[in-house]
């Protein structure tokens, strides 16, 4: 038999992506496929594989490490202020708004059970809610506010500081109230993930990064997984789509914008006088203490239709506004400080603030558009998918 050159050369460029006998009984089949490697991805698969330890599962992921808002995050146990859930309340109704706040402590207990507050680095410092000048807040919203969330957290939530802040050197001539958060809590997020990582490492479930997934499809066995960047085809017989903002590129009907946050972190500043995790302007700004470091983010709502993207870029505009806020807000008068380093992850939002979590039948389910609350309610929505695909 011979070749011609051109059959040589449609043969090696098929032998470039050619898989062998043991790759394709090895590697390519699953009996759940989870895409997506942030902490909602981890939380199914781990779940999962806790109630069922005979099944092979495989998260694909999209990025070297977790490409979303996961690990790159401020790092905030996420409970809520009180400006934030009383808004939720006029916007969702009481039920569903504190079924959410239920949700986040839910959530946070169960990540805390899970690793242990050593392994994700967790500390309750709280911290407060700063009300500008130029801000609308009745505080005397607060007790009913209390009430409400008494049965989740067993302690009073909020109160009104008189001081205004003074104490921990914020610039009170610009603040009209300050309500403290008595059971906020903060984590190292990177060592969150890496035992997130482990964990699911030691239980047996396999992880390929650099992995984008394109649209899965259906057949009568389950699902094929096919890649963007590659010539592999995953089959199995469960899917969990954990993408959060991105499963807005493979399912483009479901109610998911993504939203970008944009984050500084200063070098150590000597004596600083607070610890804990502080929001002002509905929450669109956001900032915390890392050690003697403060990390600031947010923003957004400079620019909604610029920072509607999946685009992990820096704007100079906000980035210039976080640093004017630390100047004349967040820190002493006169305080000098350093950036060490500045960056932006991927959020998913909709049009109510409630997560997505899904049995769309067929073996497919979904955990997405988590808010800005992935932290706090990830765990959580872990266990439900992992519940919803475990009774398939």
């Amino acid at each position: 038999m011979e070749w011609n050159s051109g059959e040589c050369s449609f043969l090696l460029k098929k032998n470039r992506q050619m898989l062998s006998f043991w790759e394709k009984q090895s590697f390519l089949n699953y009996d759940l496929v989870v895409l997506g490697s942030g902490i909602v991805g981890l939380s199914t698969a781990i779940s999962f594989k806790e109630k069922k330890p005979e099944k092979r599962i495989l998260i694909l992921e999209r990025g070297i490490f977790p490409y979303g808002a996961s690990i790159k995050n401020a790092g905030f146990a996420c409970y809520g202020s009180a400006a934030e859930i009383w808004h939720d309340i006029g916007q969702l109704g009481m039920d569903r708004a504190l079924s959410v706040v239920e949700m986040r402590v839910k959530g946070m207990q169960k990540l805390r059970k899970r690793l242990g507050d050593e392994a994700i680095g967790y500390e309750e410092n709280g911290g407060g809610e700063i009300f500008r000048q130029e801000d609308a807040f009745e505080a005397g919203i607060l007790p009913e506010l209390n009430r409400l969330l008494h049965p989740f957290f067993g302690k009073t939530v909020f109160e009104k500081d008189p001081e205004g802040g003074r104490s921990l050197g914020f610039q009170s001539q610009h603040i009209s109230e300050f309500i403290r958060n008595r059971v906020e809590g903060q984590i190292d997020t990177g060592k969150m993930m890496q035992n997130l990582l482990a964990l699911a490492r030691q239980k047996g479930i396999e992880l390929i990064t650099g992995a984008e997934a394109a649209m899965p499809v259906q057949t009568a066995n389950g699902w094929q997984i096919p890649l963007v960047n590659g010539p592999m085809v995953f089959h199995s017989e469960k899917i969990a789509v954990c993408t959060n903002a991105f499963a807005a590129k493979l399912f483009p009907d479901w109610d998911i914008r993504p939203g970008r946050g944009q984050v500084l972190i200063t070098k150590p500043i000597k004596n600083l006088q607070w610890k804990g995790i502080f929001h002002f302007d509905e929450g669109y700004y956001y900032f915390r203490n890392v050690g003697q470091r403060v990390l600031f983010g947010g923003g957004r709502n400079l620019d909604f239709e610029g920072e509607t993207t999946f685009e992990p870029a820096l704007s100079p505009a906000i980035q210039q506004q976080l640093e004017n806020y630390l100047k004349t807000l967040i820190l002493p008068e006169n305080q000098d400080f350093e950036i060490e380093d500045r960056w932006s992850g991927i959020m998913a939002f909709g049009k109510e603030k409630v997560p997505i979590i899904k049995n769309f039948g067929n073996g497919l389910a979904a955990g997405v558009r988590m808010n800005g609350m992935g932290i706090a309610i990830g765990t959580e929505a872990g266990e439900q998918l992992a519940l919803m695909l475990s009774e398939i």
